[in-house]
């Protein structure tokens, strides 16, 4: 996400005057931008447009907070032991009865 040598007066003709540099782990960097490929959009533009949402909600645009207890116990729950169906109707019909239609 660096513009360097000739690079930062090609962005400041575009427009784009700041340089804003993230350390991230190669591990995060690879696997966002296979995802970003993807979409189709580069990493720059990703995080130009978050910090565009950023300035249109005036605040981060996802919900950030800190887990409470019913959350973390959620997190460190053996998930070995889960239930799994293969439908959706199969799991209404477990967790709301047979009925469940009817209500």
């Amino acid at each position: 996400m660096m513009y360097n040598g000739g690079m930062n007066r090609v962005a400041t003709r575009l427009g784009k005057t700041q340089i804003v540099q993230a350390r991230v782990t190669p591990e995060l960097k690879r696997d966002a931008e296979r995802i970003l490929g993807k979409v189709g959009i580069s990493t720059t533009d990703a995080f130009r447009m978050f910090l565009r949402q950023v300035v249109l909600q005036k605040g981060i645009p996802f919900e950030a907070k800190i887990p409470n207890k019913t959350t973390i116990a959620a997190f460190r729950e053996d998930l070995r032991f889960a239930k799994s169906y293969e439908t959706t109707e199969e799991a209404f019909a477990d967790i709301l009865g047979p009925n469940w239609r009817r209500r």
